[in-house]
């Protein structure tokens, strides 16, 4: 059983939901980052996505864009990264989950960067722009390795590919809440509901929900619906805001209390 299918398990046992919080890996840096995550956990968080910065982050919106391009010119690579995640699996016990893009992975070889991302503690990989339909080379490199390769599902995936990607999936299914890119949204969408029906309708596997999710509110609503919850960009901009602050781990680790509050079982 891998981390994230035991983290899962133990969850799913106590009636709790998961909270997945999403860190840009070097934003304001590497070490920061470790801090980050350190708080992260502490916080609650179950999960811990580790975005890796990428030079043309189409999936992202502005704020993590804007985080991305800090962490590039600080020296951020995905070499930099894998040794940040190494550092950090001797000190927290939560899933670590790498957020890419394909570019990169294929940049560093797909054998390499399994075997390297898995010596160095990584328990999943989602690669937002690679179609589960061309991501068998990957996937094959990533069973081996020990690794759960992540796909995603949107509003827009027809039956058929819902399918595919339930299927396909390992460690939790990602779906995407709308159509569009990263970044906070005012309220959740109507639909929501339904396309998770659709997910549970042909999967057991855990369902976790992100895009546009960033108060407690909106936590706990989507709480009670799917398995986990994923929060990005509203942990990334009070990163943005409180760089340089002597708190900024400390405000970042109670802002994630404040998310995974409404998930713990009552």
């Amino acid at each position: 059983m891998s981390r994230l299918d035991g983290t899962f398990a133990r969850l799913r046992a106590r009636g709790e939901r998961a909270l997945v919080a999403y860190l840009t890996a070097g934003d304001p840096s590497l070490a920061g980052t470790r801090r980050l995550v350190l708080a992260a956990a502490r916080g609650g968080a179950d999960v811990v996505e580790l975005g890796v910065p990428f030079s043309d982050p189409l999936a992202d919106g502005p704020v993590i864009q804007r985080a991305g391009a800090r962490a590039l010119a600080a020296g951020a690579s995905v070499a930099r990264v894998l040794e940040t995640v190494a550092t950090l699996r001797a000190e927290v016990q939560v899933p670590l989950v790498l957020l890419t893009y394909y570019n990169p992975v294929l940049a560093f070889g797909l054998k390499a960067f399994a075997r390297t991302a898995a010596d160095a503690g990584v328990d999943g990989l989602i690669v937002a722009d690679l179609p589960p339909e061309e991501a068998d080379p990957l996937a094959a490199e990533a069973e081996a390795a020990g690794l759960d390769l992540i796909h995603m599902v949107a509003p827009t995936s027809t039956p058929r590919r819902v399918r595919l990607i339930a299927r396909r999936s390992r460690g939790f299914i990602y779906l995407v809440s709308l159509t569009g890119v990263t970044g906070e949204r005012q309220a959740l969408p109507s639909d929501l509901a339904a396309q998770i029906r659709t997910l549970r309708l042909v999967t057991t596997k855990p369902v976790c929900v992100g895009f546009g999710i960033s108060t407690a509110d909106q936590v706990a609503a989507v709480g009670r619906l799917a398995d986990g919850v994923i929060v990005g960009s509203a942990i990334v901009r009070l990163v943005e805001e409180r760089a340089g602050s002597a708190t900024l781990a400390e405000d970042v680790g109670n802002f994630i209390a404040e998310l995974k509050a409404p998930l713990r079982a009552s």
